[in-house]
This record gives structure tokens, sequence and C-alpha cells, in this order.
């Protein structure tokens, strides 16, 4: 596989839930299911261990190395070339180990996630990204700071785009002026056709995949848009999102109208909006996730390893979008096929 060229083509990556039983244990069955329906709905790859796996799952690492395992079986069964993400977490040493177990399970990249680090500084992120790059391709991570990240200026950005391991960028701020920090930086990097740019922010989803920038660099324009994304809220609606790629892709080479693609974003604004628990500060999203699939009958509880719960009535907002927007989550789909998934 060529990795690079496959993220530039615009790649549908879900980030992979961590299916818990009521016991709060993993549940390997349900886990595989939902590795079953990700590729079935026809996504190019997953990510694992990232901040929708849970990132308590990196406490234990026999265990993060199961899921991880799982994945890369489910994946090899199903055939064809599936892209496996291994997010990876910790300081420079952890992050290394886990990286290096990623690439003994057949993973080709890993996300740079800062979970878990004792000093997330600029320096600290870039020490580390030279160092998990000498294990696999690496791709960097603007994860928005209610969540966990911080503030990273364009320096930073330059510096990461430096390094060759890097191969793509998943810009989730969920601030347009930040989003726009990494890509201005890449539309004038030496790098910037080789650099992926993957959309991670779950509020804004088609109009990053829509937008272009442009610069004039040395007398000549360059062009950047999100080709693909990584997404936590692609854990749901999975084959909607394949369906929406691939319409953009057509839009980006066709004298097409964007009006029905913007028609949907809003829509998908809406259900993003109940799924990540935006009226509360983002506090229910991975919970939220959990249980749209729980509802779909997928997985046993929207449970989380850590204190992440669903905010009051979240579940009734969720319950109502999954009414409004069928099609864009799948429900059809997935009421067909979760008992073979899960047999």
């Amino acid at each position: 596989m060529d990795l690079a060229a496959t993220l530039r083509s615009g790649v549908v990556l879900p980030a992979h839930p961590l299916a818990l039983a009521v016991d709060s244990t993993v549940d390997l069955r349900a886990q595989r299911a939902l590795t079953r329906y990700y590729l079935a709905a026809g996504a190019d790859g997953v990510a694992v261990g990232v901040h929708t796996t849970q990132f308590e799952l990196h406490h234990d690492r026999g265990l993060l190395g199961e899921v991880w395992r799982l994945t890369a079986e489910e994946a090899a069964a199903a055939g064809g070339e599936r892209v496996l993400v291994a997010g990876v977490t910790g300081d420079t040493r952890e992050a290394v180990a886990e990286a290096e177990l990623a690439r003994e399970l057949g993973y080709h990249a890993v996300l740079l996630c800062p979970w878990g680090m004792a000093e997330v500084s600029e320096a600290a992120l870039l020490d580390r990204a030279r160092a998990v790059g000498d294990v696999l391709p690496t791709i960097g991570f603007y994860l928005q700071e209610s969540v966990g990240g911080r503030r990273l200026g364009r320096e930073f950005w330059n510096a990461l785009f430096d390094l060759p391991s890097v191969v793509a960028v998943k810009v989730a701020p969920f601030d347009r002026y930040r989003t726009g920090d990494v890509v201005q930086t890449l539309l004038e990097h030496d790098r910037w056709a080789e650099v992926a740019v993957l959309t991670g922010n779950d509020d804004t989803i088609v109009h990053d995949l829509l937008t272009p920038y442009r610069r004039q660099v040395a007398g000549r324009q360059r062009e950047i848009r999100a080709t693909g994304g990584l997404l936590g809220q692609w854990a749901v609606g999975t084959r909607a999102a394949v369906s929406l790629v691939a319409r953009v892709k057509k839009a980006a080479t066709e004298a097409a109208s964007p009006f029905d693609l913007l028609a949907e974003a809003s829509a998908l604004v809406e259900i993003n909006a109940a799924v990540f628990d935006v009226a509360n500060g983002f506090a229910g999203c991975v919970p939220g996730v959990n249980e749209v699939l729980r509802q779909q009958g997928l997985i046993a509880t929207a449970g989380c390893l850590g204190r992440d719960v669903l905010s009051p009535g979240q579940s009734d907002l969720i319950a109502g979008v999954r009414t409004r927007y069928p099609e864009l989550l799948d429900e059809e789909f997935v009421a067909e096929h979760a008992a073979r998934w899960l047999s």
C-alpha cells in the first residue's frame, strides 16, 4: 500500500469505539461486530486506540493489544487493503512502545494523541513525533481543548511538516481560525502536496471536505482541502459517510452545485450536536457515540471505562435525530446486518 497516496485520495476512517459489557469489561463479540460494520459499510480503514476508543484503554497495554489485534484480524478477513491507524498516547517512551506494538500487529500509521503526556508542550510533542516516526508513519493531531488538546502555533505545524514521517494531519480543533492555521501553514510548506489533510472537525465535516484553501507560492497556485476524515462522528452512519465522500469527490471534479451537500451538512451538524453533547461542552461525546450504537443493538451499553457518562436528556436527543435522519445514521443497513455481524 502507498499509504501517503491512499490518504491523499480521500478516505473514510471511523474512530473505533470500545464496546463494553454491562459489567464494564470489554465485549469482544460486540467489538468485532463494530469492526465488521465499518468494513461492510465501505470504510477505507479504522483508527483504534483514539479518543473515541477511550484513552483509558491505554492503561492496560495487554488489553489495548488485544483490541488492536482483533481489529487487524477482521480487516484481514474482510480482504482488500484497509488503512489501520493506531492511536498512541503518553510520553515518548510509552508512545514509542505502543507504536512498536502496533507495527507488530500490522498497523500502517499512528495518530499522535496528546493524552497521558506529563508535559504537553510544543517541544515535547515534536520530540515525541520524531521518535514515533522512526517506528511508523505518523498523523499529526490538532485536538480540541475541551477534550484534552492545547493551542498550537504555526511554528509548531511548520516544524511537524518538516518531519518526513508525517503523512497526514487530523485537524480537529473545532475552530475555523485554528483549522486555517494548519492548512495555511501546509500551503506554504515544501511538503504541501505530500501531507494529507484529514478533517476531525465533527461539526464542519462537509464544509471541510468542500472548502479549498488556495495560495500563490513562487508564482504558482497551490490548493489544499481535506480529502477525507478520521472522525468519531463516522463511528455511526459510516455507510452514509462513504457516500458523502464519494459525492464530494464528484462535486470537486464537475460543475455540480454544492447546495445539496450543504443541506446535508446542516443535518449532520444537528446529529453531531446530539451525539457529541454540544449543549454540555462535549462532556458526553464518547458515550454519545456508544449510545447510538447501543440503541441500534450493536453494543450492550453506552458506559465508558472512565468517568464519561451521558448527559441528562442526551439519550432522548439521540433517539430524536435517529428518527429524523435515519439515512444519515445507517438505520436500515445496521438493522439488516447487525445479527450477522454479532454472530
